[in-house]
């Protein structure tokens, strides 16, 4: 691509929070493409471990105007989930440019000049969908534990059979890291380190769903005290166990562990001073923001975009959708998403009103 291609609104990234910007911006008539980096839709979820399962049930896990087709209660796979969003872009002709890596976004001219792997655009919005997990948070420590050791994030774990012989110590009892280290546990000893955050019992979310979803995505918003305050803890100490708990480590027989304090001798070193030889360490560590390739991008103290409702009020145009409590408590939810999706691409309407009246 020698020329820059304009248009209206460009959107990063072919996830939930993507596809259901799109569905909203299609919706009100307006201009777009939609970017994204994989080969097919859902690849991401592809990618993920053979045996993850989402963390909702099918009823709170669909995208605007498609219901998730699965048995209520049910927790679909991840490769249904991949198929569901294939099917949802297809379904509603949503225009998607597969294989393009964006690389920068600059704004100049009250415009955005977008540059990617197969070329530039020009965009009068932006609207940044890569999610909140784009690169793996891999503690500093890391790099001081012995090269013998076998290291590798949960982004990169697919199922027991892929890990070597030995003991395996998780470091991170957030949802993930516990349904890894269960999964383990079957094969090889398995230790699990960290305090595990507040559990959401799976009944209530089988049979009393309909109340909690109203719980955490009406009354626990930034529009709330309470859900203010559950944000600052959100963003400070992670997502509650969901589908999962403590007493399935216990029955699996997982130890459970202190927090990892760093390295010793080449060693985990726990914070009860324990040092704990294994022969392999799974960072369930979570992700971190990675939002460089924006120019000029104003951020807030946990280095996330610092927007209001997804708008960047420093940059207008650019607009972000999927970010941890974006609005909500399910922003980056499936199933929470859309209502985000909806804000954002009614801002850009009302701007594109704006503009045919001057």
């Amino acid at each position: 691509m020698d020329s820059i291609e304009p248009v209206d609104t460009m959107v990063i990234g072919a996830g939930q929070a993507g596809l259901a910007t799109g569905f909203h911006l299609k919706k009100r008539g307006q201009d777009f493409l939609i970017l994204d980096s994989q080969a097919r839709i859902g690849d991401v979820w592809r990618n993920r471990w053979d045996s993850l399962r989402l963390f909702t049930p099918a009823q709170h896990d669909s995208l605007p105007g498609q219901p998730f087709p699965a048995t209520r209660g049910s927790f679909p796979a991840k490769d249904a989930m991949a198929d569901y969003l294939e099917d949802y872009a297809k379904n509603w002709e949503l225009p998607v440019s597969h294989g393009v890596q964006v690389t920068g976004v600059e704004r100049a001219d009250g415009k955005f000049k977008i540059q990617s792997s197969t070329g530039s655009f020009l965009a009068k919005n932006v609207v940044v969908a890569t999610g909140a997990n784009a690169r793996p948070r891999i503690p500093a420590g890391a790099g001081a534990l012995d090269p013998a050791i076998h290291q590798l994030h949960g982004a990169e774990y697919s199922n027991p059979e892929a890990i070597p012989p030995g003991d395996v110590l998780v470091v991170g009892s957030g949802t993930s890291g516990v349904e890894i280290a269960v999964e383990l546990a079957s094969s090889h000893r398995t230790y699990i380190a960290g305090t595990p955050p507040f559990h959401v019992p799976g009944p209530v979310l089988r049979y009393a769903g309909g109340l909690w979803w109203f719980m955490i995505h009406h009354a626990l918003t930034r529009s709330t005290p309470m859900g203010r305050k559950v944000a600052t803890d959100f963003t400070q100490h992670g997502a509650p166990l969901i589908r999962t708990s403590v007493k399935e480590l216990e029955v699996a027989g997982v130890t459970r562990l202190p927090r990892l304090a760093g390295a010793r001798d080449g060693q985990p070193l726990l914070q009860d001073g324990r040092t704990l030889p294994v022969a392999t360490v799974m960072w369930a560590s979570g992700y971190q923001p990675d939002f460089g390739w924006i120019r000029g991008l104003p951020e807030d103290e946990h280095g996330w975009p610092a927007t209001s409702r997804g708008a960047v009020e420093q940059l207008p145009g650019l607009f972000f959708v999927g970010l941890p409590f974006q609005y909500g408590l399910t922003s980056g939810l499936v199933g929470g998403v859309g209502r985000d999706a909806e804000h954002v691409a009614g801002l850009i309407a009302s701007r594109a009103t704006r503009e045919l009246a001057t």
